[in-house]
């Protein structure tokens, strides 16, 4: 510092001497304005670990949250996979039950038609077989009588000769 005059200038270029309460006050100011820095700092770094503990306390309720709710989907229908695989199945059974039906129904018109042609021929036989016996009965009689009257004849002609 330079001392001219009992006066002192300091670096800033300011006199120091006569102004010794300005200096203080300068330096008090300093001073409150860097508490007031810390304060906020500090006030700072409080609401931030405040904000940090929120979003931590957050993060593990959502975590909560998400395993509640995926108890509640299992809640709400406990054996999903279980029905799932039992509706896919009777779809299939369904679908092989349709097919198998039609073939029945196929295969029953095929065998009341088979049975239908089997009776016709049935019958057709028995009137056949009916008509063959009538015949050979009648064939029988009329071959009896052929003998009959063969019989009177030769029995006549040795008789009278």
């Amino acid at each position: 510092m330079k001392k001219s005059l009992g006066v002192s200038i300091g670096s800033s270029g300011r006199s120091s001497a006569p102004d010794d309460d300005d200096d203080e006050t300068s330096k008090t100011a300093i001073a409150t304005y860097q508490a007031r820095e810390e304060e906020i700092e500090r006030r700072k770094m409080e609401v931030r670990e405040r904000v940090e503990s929120q979003l931590t306390r957050a993060e593990e309720e959502t975590k909560r949250l998400t395993q509640v709710w995926a108890e509640l989907e299992e809640l709400t229908d406990p054996m999903r996979k279980e029905v799932s695989n039992v509706r896919r199945r009777l779809e299939l059974a369904n679908r092989d039950l349709k097919s198998i039906q039609q073939i029945c129904q196929k295969k029953e018109k095929e065998y009341k038609e088979a049975m239908d042609a089997f009776q016709e021929k049935s019958n057709e036989r028995s009137q056949l077989t009916t008509a063959l016996m009538e015949l050979l009965n009648e064939s029988e009689k009329f071959r009896m009588r052929k003998l009959e009257e063969l019989s009177k004849i030769a029995n006549l002609k040795p008789g009278n000769a």
